[in-house]
Parts: structure tokens; sequence; C-alpha cells
């Protein structure tokens, strides 16, 4: 039996590996990515492709947003445009980003509980439901979106689910870094030597300091 990887696509071979998947301990974690073992899944055969569901209606699907999701998309918007080699648009997204984060409220009773919630809507309806949407219209780029953005999401679930298990020890001794293009999180002494997501090299990491206590 193989099992994948949902979020880098490695695969453990039982037969190669002389062990079988169930055996192996819940701490057990991707070597290339470092998802937790819930992340993998048995292998299965291609199946024909699902009818796409109804297209979303925009009119009733519309919201306006809050400071907060308007500072999020003109970051992605940023990153989006420095990947194109668009500097000045890319800085002018950013400074947009800034207004909006910094005229974002805090957000009252905030807890990893309610963010791993919202985390998982994105995984259970979000994600599916945008992708649908982009199949339908024939939106390449948009779901090539959603491919990096619900794996960036997942790796995210599993690291929330890792610290959940083992605390603040699940970061000691250790680094946090993120690819500047995608946004995928690697735990780990140096970063990968290729993004497990968008597969730029190891020089598109940054690492993540702490906070300086005041």
């Amino acid at each position: 039996m193989r099992y994948l990887c949902s979020i880098c696509g490695y695969v453990y071979d039982e037969e190669k590996e002389g062990k079988p998947f169930t055996d192996l301990p819940d701490s057990w974690v991707c070597p290339l990515c470092g998802a937790a073992k819930s992340a993998f899944h048995p292998e299965q055969k291609a199946e024909v492709q699902k009818a796409a569901p109804p297209p979303l209606h925009m009119d009733a699907d519309m919201k306006k947003l809050s400071a907060g999701e308007l500072s999020a998309l003109c970051s992605n918007l940023a990153r989006g445009c420095e990947k194109q080699y668009k500097q000045e648009e890319a800085a002018l997204f950013r400074e947009i980003a800034d207004y909006f984060a910094a005229a974002a409220p805090a957000v009252p009773d905030a807890d990893m509980a309610k963010l791993s919630a919202l985390i998982q809507q994105d995984l259970s309806e979000g994600y599916p439901a945008l992708h649908a949407a982009a199949v339908n219209d024939s939106d390449r780029g948009t779901q090539r979106i959603c491919v990096w953005g619900e794996k960036v999401t997942a790796i995210l679930n599993t690291l929330m689910q890792r610290w959940e298990k083992e605390g603040d020890a699940f970061l000691q001794d250790t680094a946090v870094w993120v690819c500047t293009v995608c946004g995928f999180i690697y735990i780990g002494d140096a970063p990968p030597a290729l993004c497990p997501v968008c597969k730029v090299p190891s020089w598109k990491f940054e690492k993540i300091e702490g906070r300086v206590s005041a």
C-alpha cells in the first residue's frame, strides 16, 4: 500500500519502507514538508472528474470585506505582482495593505479554537466552492491559486494540530520559515531545498523571528 501526502505529494511506500503506515507513531511527520501523519491518505486510482456544481451567484455571494480582509487581499496582490516582476505595483499594493492593517480592529476573544474552526471551514467549504466556480468558468489562473492556497491552508491545519498536542515544545530549538511566494510554512533548522507547494528554491524562504517581549 502507498500513502500520499495531501500537501506536497510525498509517497510513503510500505513495500519499500518495510513498515506498515499504520505502525508509524502519531508523532511521525512527512519528511519532505513536515505535515502530520493525518495529512496522508491511501493512494487511489485516478477517478473520472465529477461534474462541477452550479456556479456561485455573484450578486448573492458578494459581501463587504473588513479592513483585515482587504489588507490580506492587497498583500496577496502585492506578492502576485512581485512574482511578475512588477515592483512598482507591488509597492503600491503593500502600501494599501499596510493602511488597512492599521485600520483593522482587534479581534475579540481570538483563540486557537476559533482559528482552527475557520481553517477547517476554508478546507471543507471555501476552497471546494471557489474551485468549482473556477472550473465552471475555465479560469485556469484561479484554479492554480486554489491548488496552492488549499495546500498552504492544509499545512497550517496540520501544524496547528501538532502544536495543540505538543505545546511550546513543538517550536523549541527550531525555526519557522515562510515561502515568500506561496506562503507555505516549514518548521525546521533550515528551509527545504525546494518549496513543497510552488517549487521555488530555498532562498525564497524568510525566517520568522519571535516577538520581543515588551
